[in-house]
């Protein structure tokens, strides 16, 4: 947590809030709640208000059962006969099909047979020829079966019975991409209200012609195919282009995201829908030309031409019979006026499309516009920004209209607007308020140590200083060369060969260490102090502290090879030169420190200080090489690592695991052995089981004398005879506690 603290730092805090409310913003539009949606929506009804559709085909007619023709025929519904006559009447004058907005779910009670029951007064032979005669569900029956007619559905917000077996039904085919094996997520109804038998084995369809508005109440999708009671169900636009084409089923096409589109006919017609299988309509307004009255159609006082090679929906605009909707270009629409504007909008190719990708381009451009903010605030001066924003606002309003305007797309500015915009506030805002705060600090921090013309000039460039040090899990290495004095007594006489040779040493070991990624924070004498994770960020700061100090020991067998050489040749006696090398991971604080005349850019911390406890305890234990706990389980698959003990050092008052590497991951082979005998050894040890853990050690020390562990071993021994002589007191938890640092 600390370290991304520190990125989030690095950074920048503005940077950071505005990316976070990115994030937030992209998972808003995911979840996309009502007032995203609304906003959205409302977006695409101005785009109708402004620009509706101009409707230059006009291949549907609509029999309006409208206020004239309730006062001249009396209330719905009507006698059937009257409504056969109408069916006749319209497929006389040429209509290629006739839909019903209406359901006839009850038989005519109009119908001579049950008039017969229910009339007193007759006399027997009068009632038995009312009898006799067809109803008047037949007769409307015969009418449909001699034209195209596909009868209305409603779908129910209740539960309804089990669908008869024999009713006839409109045949699916769903296909998906690429194997694509589902049920589409059509919108599902409880309930479906059917026509009685009789009619609906005589027509050539049936669809539903439900329509559901949004949670505002407005009409923008009309659902194409929908599940009611449990079936598949065409909407009564859908089933009468089936019928006019001849089709025998409707194909349901799917990919990833849901249902693509409906297609059916031997031509082919495909109809675009979004996942759920609606269909964005299209609106032109309100017009009264689509309408004939449906007493006008009875009387013969209609002219044919209407009807003539057109589809013909029978439906209400009265206002008693509520079947009002209300659209994005028209407050109160009648129900059946939008099936004749979806019918229009598929037979002219004018539907709106929503693409399965409008919302992944949206997230995409709002990601790329917010990020580009993100990038572009710190570069860019305020009125740059200012004008920047301003351009890619006008360009994502540009673009969206065009799609709307040019190729009946719905893409959505408003979330890629409003994100951007929310983006750049904050990060104003933001920098308002760090750069005041930022100003304050510098102001009261160097007011009293520099003049007020300086302290203003830093005020106004915060970024020139850095103040303090930031805390950073670092990774610390201390290195010292053991027998130091005795070399430099070789060279009592020559201090330029002394300077040398150490010159030799440090840059052979500074080598090892930069080249990993570390900072050398300075030398002490003979001595090195580097780290890393600091100044810049490394992801592997342990494993290359310990591959450092593998190399480190590399280059020194180099640098004793040389100097053996060169020993040799002059006769001289050769002392080879040997280090010791601790390191230790942990939370350290970085940064300039010192005082007001010098500072150096160093590291503190208890992770420092163990760290040089460390290499001082490898003459102790007989190793090159001694790590903290953290250090090796960080690195333990990139290097043979070995436990050697628990160490509570000078100064210290809580215990340190500690390890040695004896090798790269790669070597881990040649002492598999060994690690195991070790750590048998080592419980053994804890166990107090002396005699068993002697024995272990000496087989140990003739698997580690190739590693050059016979001194570690050799220590243990010593050890373990102590404790054998003086047995630990019975609260003994293993650690050894060193006595000198």
């Amino acid at each position: 947590m600390k370290r991304i603290l520190r990125l989030l730092n690095r950074f920048g805090m503005g940077r950071t809030i505005a990316l976070v409310l990115l994030i937030d913003l992209a998972l808003l539009r995911i979840w996309d709640p009502l007032p995203v949606e609304a906003l959205r929506l409302r977006t695409f009804d101005a785009y109708q208000l402004i620009a509706p559709r101009v409707a230059t085909q006009r291949p549907v007619v609509i029999i309006d059962i409208d206020e004239d023709s309730l006062k001249a025929l009396g209330q719905w519904p009507w006698p059937r006969t009257m409504v056969a006559e109408m069916v006749t009447r319209v497929t006389q004058m040429g209509a290629v099909a006739i839909g019903f907005d209406v359901v006839f779910a009850e038989a005519d009670r109009s119908s001579p047979a049950l008039a017969a029951d229910t009339f007193h007064g007759l006399d027997e032979e009068t009632r038995a020829k009312l009898k006799a005669l067809p109803s008047n569900d037949a007769v409307l029956a015969e009418a449909i079966g001699n034209s195209r007619v596909v009868l209305g559905q409603t779908a129910l917000a209740q539960a309804s019975a089990a669908p008869a077996d024999d009713l006839p039904q409109t045949g699916f085919a769903v296909v998906g991409v690429r194997g694509l094996d589902v049920e589409p997520p059509l919108l599902e109804f409880p309930g479906l209200l059917r026509n009685i038998p009789e009619l609906e084995n005589a027509a050539a369809g049936r669809g539903l012609f439900t329509i559901r508005p949004e949670a505002d109440g407005i009409v923008r999708r009309v659902p194409v195919v929908m599940l009611a009671n449990g079936l598949k169900v065409p909407s009564l636009s859908v089933e009468l282009l089936r019928v006019v084409s001849g089709a025998g089923a409707i194909l349901i096409k799917m990919d990833e995201a849901g249902v693509q589109s409906v297609a059916f006919g031997r031509r082919g017609l495909e109809i675009a829908t979004d996942r759920r299988g609606q269909l964005w309509v299209y609106f032109s307004p309100h017009d009264k030309s689509r309408f004939v009255s449906a007493k006008d159609v009875l009387s013969g006082a209609a002219d044919p031409v209407r009807f003539k090679g057109k589809i013909v929906l029978v439906g209400t605009s009265a206002i008693g019979l509520l079947d009002l909707k209300t659209t994005p270009v028209d407050p109160t629409m009648p129900g059946v006026e939008v099936h004749a504007q979806l019918l229009e909008s598929m037979l002219s190719g004018t539907s709106l499309t929503s693409p399965s990708y409008a919302t992944l381009a949206e997230l995409a451009i709002a990601t790329l516009v917010g990020l580009a903010i993100i990038a572009l605030a710190p570069v860019l001066g305020a009125w740059a920004l200012f004008w920047v924003g301003g351009a890619m606002a006008a360009l994502l309003v540009g673009v969206s209209w065009y799609y709307f305007w040019q190729r009946n797309l719905l893409i959505d500015f408003t979330f890629p607007l409003i994100a951007s915009s929310l983006i750049y506030l904050t990060l104003v805002f933001t920098n308002y308020l760090r750069a005041h705060s930022e100003r304050r600090q510098i102001r009261s921090a160097f007011g009293q140590y520099l003049s007020p013309v300086l302290v203003e000039q830093l005020a106004q460039s915060p970024e020139k200083l850095v103040l303090g040090g930031e805390e950073r899990v670092m990774t610390v290495l201390f290195s010292d060369v053991r027998g130091f004095t005795t070399i430099a007594e070789q060279y009592k006489d020559d201090p330029q060969g002394l300077t040398h040779l150490m010159n030799r040493l440090l840059t052979s070991l500074t080598n090892a260490i930069v080249d990993r990624k570390g900072t050398i924070d300075k030398y002490i004498g003979d001595a090195i102090m580097a780290f890393w994770n600091a100044p810049l960020d490394d992801a592997a700061q342990e494993a290359n502290a310990c591959e450092a100090a593998l190399r480190m020991l590399e280059a020194l067998e180099r640098l004793n090879a040389e100097r053996r050489a060169e020993a040799e040749a002059a006769g001289h006696p050769f002392l080879p030169m040997k280090v010791g090398i601790g390191i230790n991971t942990g939370p350290c604080v970085v940064g300039n420190m010192g005082s007001d005349l010098h500072f150096n850019y160093s590291v503190l911390g208890d992770a420092v200080n163990l760290a040089a406890r460390l290499e001082s305890q490898t003459k102790s234990y007989g190793v090159a090489i001694l790590i903290g706990a953290r250090t090796a389980a960080a690195v333990g698959r990139l290097f043979t690592v070995l436990e050697l003990d628990l160490l509570q050092v000078k100064g210290k008052t809580e215990p340190e695991r500690i390890y040695t590497i004896v090798g790269r991951a790669d070597e881990r082979g040649a002492f598999a052995a060994l690690a195991a005998l070790n750590a048998e050894m080592l419980a053994h040890y804890h166990a107090r089981d002396w005699q068993k853990c002697l024995e272990t050690i000496l087989r140990c020390r003739e698997l580690g004398r190739e590693a050059g562990l016979e001194e570690f071993y050799n220590h243990y021994v010593e050890r373990v005879r102590r404790l054998i002589d003086a047995p630990p007191e019975p609260g003994w938890d293993g650690v050894w506690v060193a006595e000198r640092k």
